[in-house]
């Protein structure tokens, strides 16, 4: 008889295509077995009884800022990985930003790489950055492994990661196009939201809908339509990272109509969090793109039904409380949602239970997607041969999130407060149990 290190009995295994009942067995890491109504009749070193849990494929978020190295206060590998690993994501890429130095070429890569193998819990992958000082670095950046390159088409606010002029990305596009990689962009005019931002400083309007509507829907289409032309002359695969609302989606559909190749990311908070979320929790609730109408959460909602939208990422930008503080001027603090731990669950009552999303297309969104579009040939669904990277989900376990909840370095989210239906109980990662019943159970996947 078969000896496997794990087998996790009677789950309801989600894939992009079905839900369907059944026996996972994992050997050396891998899926070495998938049984479809019939238990495996094998035996294991370990054991676990699904029975009436969801085993959905682990969570990828392809869009977090970790800050480490030179900005680990705000956050770090260790407490970022073990919020993914509690929120059920096992596969993360981290943003070229906010970490000091940022990873805009091969030796800030291997530093970035050495410390996630000493302290993450789940799998790390990395961005490049695209800035006006590195094109001649791109080459080394992709071939030492970069899972595509992010730019910022405004100013990110990060002094060691300046946002590119129209010459440097379409320089930059050229360059990232002939090495077959892809180009992530933050999409907003600078000129718009600039102007705007000063015109009403100078007004004295300073509210949180002042802030809003500095930032505009249309700066967002102005950055897309030409980064999109910029694609279409380049041949560049483009891909648009926190679309706030579904007139920017509108735009990207009409290019892949055309035949641009490009893909497109929202975030939770612009599926369940609105503008009053931002005037009632303050500066907890900034970010830019700025969070939008409930019109606009609900027209969101209309696109992820439609297959319109293509990966969700969480966009997790934690900071100090302190630089999150908002007092009348919501120009000022910090603009970052911490929310890594949170994708599934919103996904999951927002979507699933409140929306009838299906559950096919969480896994979808969350995992099948991101690993054809970026290329992980083993990771995004259930299957013999894949990475066992498994979460197990309790659908009918509600909670309320609270502050003590969170294994971030600052426990502040504009989620705590919310209440959530369906429970992560169990996160696996290349076949072991990093997370369970509340826990971490594994401090390092690699050592």
């Amino acid at each position: 008889m078969t000896n496997y290190d794990l087998i996790i009995r009677n789950g309801n295994i989600v894939t992009a295509d079905s839900v369907v009942k059944g026996d996972i067995a994992v050997q050396a890491g891998k899926i070495a077995e998938v049984s479809v109504n019939k238990a495996i009749e094998a035996k294991a070193e370990k054991e676990i009884n699904a029975e009436g849990l969801h085993v959905f494929p682990g969570l990828i978020d392809s869009h977090v800022h970790f800050n480490e190295p030179g900005r680990t206060e705000w956050e770090g590998l260790e407490t970022g990985s073990r919020s993914l690993a509690a929120g059920g994501v096992t596969t993360f890429f981290d943003m070229p930003l906010n970490s000091t130095p940022p990873t805009i070429n091969k030796e800030n890569l291997e530093l970035k790489r050495t410390l996630s193998e000493q302290k993450s819990i789940v799998n790390p992958r990395f961005w490049g950055g695209l800035v006006p000082e590195n094109i001649e670095n791109l080459k080394e950046l992709h071939e030492n492994g970069v899972i595509g390159f992010k730019a910022f088409m405004s100013p990110s606010g990060i002094a060691d990661f300046n946002n590119v002029d129209d010459e440097t990305i379409f320089k930059g596009m050229t360059e990232i196009a002939s090495l077959g990689s892809l180009l992530a962009v933050h999409a907003e005019s600078t000129v718009i939201c600039d102007q705007l931002a000063q015109k009403k400083q100078r007004e004295g309007k300073t509210s949180a809908r002042d802030f809003v509507e500095s930032r505009p829907i249309i700066s967002e289409i102005e950055a897309v339509r030409r980064i999109i032309s910029y694609a279409e002359a380049t041949g560049c695969k483009l891909h648009i990272v926190h679309a706030s609302s579904r007139k920017v989606v509108e735009v990207i559909e009409e290019a892949k109509r055309r035949g641009v190749d490009i893909t497109v990311e929202t975030c939770p908070h612009y599926l369940s969090l609105t503008v009053k979320d931002l005037e009632e929790k303050g500066g907890i609730a900034k970010c830019a793109p700025p969070l939008r109408d409930e019109d606009e959460l609900e027209d969101l909602w209309v696109a992820v039904a439609n297959g319109e939208i293509d990966v969700i990422g969480s966009d997790h930008s934690p900071a100090p409380a302190s630089m999150k503080e908002i007092e009348g001027n919501f120009f000022e603090g910090w603009g970052g949602i911490s929310g890594a731990q949170s994708t599934l669950n919103i996904l999951l009552t927002e979507g699933y239970f409140k929306r009838n999303l299906p559950l096919e297309k969480i896994a979808a969104l969350t995992a099948t997607n991101p690993a054809k579009l970026f290329g992980l040939a083993n990771k995004g669904t259930i299957a013999v041969d894949y990475d066992a990277d498994l979460t197990l989900v309790n659908l009918n376990e509600s909670f309320e999130l609270k502050n003590e909840d969170l294994f971030y370095r600052h426990k502040h989210s504009p989620y705590v407060g919310m209440t959530f239906k369906g429970t992560v109980k169990t996160t696996i990662v290349n076949g072991e149990v990093v997370f369970d019943n509340g826990r971490i159970t594994k401090e390092l996947i690699n050592s």
